[in-house]
């Protein structure tokens, strides 16, 4: 019962999940914004945003389930994807079709009960539904086109960041969901050249990535998303109330200044950005270090 319980959380990369955290990210710089004081008042937004995430993470997962199926082939061609339960033939095909529909019912049912009781949040359904959409159209079709498949997978975060806002009414700065946008094009381009390097043949799409344009592409993703960033905190509301909001930009760099060094290191693992945040240590400093001074820049504003 245990091994298939494992086998499962395998399956639906359950270690992926705390991609969902971005959902979080509206509530998170709306603590210290005093326009928004009102609203995050209390553990009904910060729960209300919590339940969201898992919302992204049961229907994030159903996805999963069914890309694999999707790419059975493709993957029990890849180096490390052929070992995942789907591809190795350790979960049937119809088995995780079925799954996959119940997580995606119970999914949407969170935000489909909140705007029942609730119809001012409507754009949090709505954007989940624009989510769903465009996963579909994701596994259809849209993964086998070099470059909009990445943009795609980028857009998803952005999705992901307007529903945390739109489920406790806050308001989320554009510059952040551009920054976003660009950070995740760089993690996604970073996994790419990672595939070229190590597992060619397992995506069709992947011989029509040139090497060198990825290149140029990575390094412009990593340019604009600390440039976006410094523009959140140069001219943002949160900016004006917290004059040394910039400092913590010096840890964003760092921070995507390490990951295109280990993404430029043969051997390191790029491909799965969530392995690379939680095993690498100088990542796990610049964290810390991002933390402890935002505590700071919060406290020399109040």
């Amino acid at each position: 019962m245990i091994e298939i319980v494992k086998l499962w959380i395998r399956a639906l990369r359950v270690d992926q999940w705390t991609k969902n955290g971005v959902v979080m990210m509206a509530w998170f710089f709306s603590v210290a914004d005093t326009s928004q004081h009102d609203i995050v008042r209390g553990w009904q937004s910060f729960l209300m945003a919590i339940a969201m995430a898992g919302s992204f993470s049961l229907v994030s997962s159903s996805f999963y389930l069914l890309n694999d199926i999707s790419d059975y082939e493709a993957d029990r061609l890849h180096p490390i994807k052929r070992y995942r339960p789907i591809a190795a033939d350790l979960i049937d095909r119809i088995s995780a079709v079925r799954v996959a529909l119940v997580l995606f019912a119970v999914g949407f049912a969170y935000p489909a009960l909140v705007v029942l009781s609730l119809p001012s949040r409507a754009t949090a359904f709505a954007v989940m539904l624009a989510y769903t959409v465009m996963q579909c159209l994701y596994t259809g079709f849209l993964k086998k086109i070099p470059y909009v498949d990445v943009a795609t997978l980028s857009l998803g975060f952005v999705l992901r960041a307007v529903a945390g806002a739109a489920i406790i009414s806050a308001y989320i700065s554009p510059w952040l969901l551009v920054c976003t946008f660009s950070l995740s094009m760089f993690l996604a381009l970073c996994k790419r050249k990672n595939e070229m390097e190590t597992a060619l043949e397992s995506r069709a799409v992947l011989r029509h990535y040139h090497p060198r344009v990825l290149a140029v592409m990575i390094t412009i993703a990593s340019i604009a998303s600390v440039g976006e960033y410094l523009t959140y905190t140069l001219t943002s509301e949160m900016g004006r109330r917290f004059p040394y909001l910039w400092v913590t930009g010096i840890f964003v760099f760092l921070g995507i200044a390490r990951y295109q060094f280990l993404a430029w290191r043969r051997g390191n693992d790029v491909g799965r950005p969530e392995k690379v945040l939680l095993s690498d240590r100088v990542l796990w400093g610049v964290i810390a270090g991002y933390a402890v001074a935002s505590v700071i820049v919060v406290m020399l504003g109040i």
